[in-house]
């Protein structure tokens, strides 16, 4: 803004930039200011030290300038050098109706794939893990180090979160529209297999029979058939816990709507998702929560669970107590036809 000077009876100058605002109204006398020193200014003596600011400010913001066009020169020379592997990731060329149909038309290499199923309007990305038997699994979770914060609202457990990568090493949530599409419309019933990894290396495992995951409109409403089998035991049937008679039947999970901490769906008069800061099948709450909350080592108190106190860890009660929080996990699907190949 320019500098503004008016006379009525005496001096009034009034000077507003964007550092500066000095103002100097007082006609009879005048009020010294550090700016000028111990002395009343003259008009001129104010002009000269507003005009001196002013410089500063110039000099300052063509310093900022500058360096703006800079640094855009240096992303324009960036963006104008082709990608290098290492910026790229490569996606297989088979695609299919899931990681079965993919390793069913030759492929032998896990990794990602487009697939579309024949529920889903449009293709969409998984990773796939094929094994030696030609068996074909489709990965829809995955937690490996604590990287990817999995307290997540309602649309992003929806659409899916984290990162798909064709190493295997990243964590993601696939999303439940995906993997009701992916369940809903095979033909074939669908396992549900899951593994898990203790802190100190140990592997066990749960397949469950015709699983599938309803509509939006459900709200992506958890069904099997069956606990297929697997050494980590059945904990999506629940358990007894012993601090109630019907603990079993408050913590199973087969028929449970899915909620989120914006989204209650639980049996719970509290919000059971909001309380262990993720999404799952609440009942009241859990026996099983594999999305829960990383602990680094595995072991937690009610005092590390924070304000509410509850077990909110990454939990597989027929394995492990509540008390301590799985290293890694996958949920991966495959045809029923195809998981006995070898377990």
């Amino acid at each position: 803004m320019a500098p503004h000077l008016a006379t009525a009876g005496g001096l009034l100058l009034l000077f507003s930039f964007s550092s500066a605002q000095i103002q100097v109204r007082n006609l009879t006398s005048c009020t010294p200011n550090d700016g000028f020193g111990k002395y009343c200014p003259t008009a001129c003596g104010v002009a000269d030290y507003l005009l001196s600011e002013l410089q500063d400010v110039i000099s300052s913001d063509e310093k900022r300038l500058a360096d703006l066009k800079q640094l855009s020169n240096q992303l324009k020379q960036k963006c104008s050098n082709p990608c290098e592997n290492t910026d790229t990731v490569q996606i297989q060329p088979i695609t299919g109706a899931d990681c079965q149909d993919i390793a069913n038309k030759g492929a032998n290499t896990s990794g990602i794939y487009y697939v579309k199923p024949a529920k889903a309007t449009e293709q969409f990305l998984v990773y796939c893990e094929i094994d030696n038997f030609g068996r074909g699994f489709t990965v829809i979770q995955r937690r490996r180090d604590g990287s990817v914060d999995f307290n997540k609202n309602w649309i992003q457990y929806k659409e899916g979160f984290g990162y798909l990568s064709p190493d295997d090493t990243t964590e993601f949530w696939l999303g439940n529209e995906k993997i009701h599409q992916l369940t809903a419309g095979s033909i074939i019933p669908t396992v549900l297999r899951i593994e898990l990894v203790d802190w100190e290396g140990n592997k066990r495992y749960a397949d469950y029979n015709m699983f599938r995951l309803g509509p939006e409109v459900d709200m992506y409403r958890l069904t099997y058939g069956y606990y297929f089998g697997g050494d980590a035991g059945d904990a999506f049937d629940g358990f007894d816990f012993g601090d109630d008679p019907s603990d079993k039947f408050y913590t199973s999970h087969n028929g449970m709507q899915f909620s989120a901490p914006d989204k209650d769906n639980d049996k719970y008069d509290g919000n059971c998702a909001q309380q262990d800061g993720c999404g799952w099948w609440m009942n009241r709450c859990h026996a099983a929560n594999l999305n829960g909350k990383y602990y680094q080592g595995g072991r937690y108190t009610e005092k590390d669970a924070g304000e509410y106190s509850f077990d909110n860890g990454i939990i597989w009660v027929t394995w492990h107590n509540r008390w301590y929080s799985l290293k890694e996990t996958t949920m991966k699907l495959i045809p029923l036809s195809r998981i006995t190949a070898k377990q």
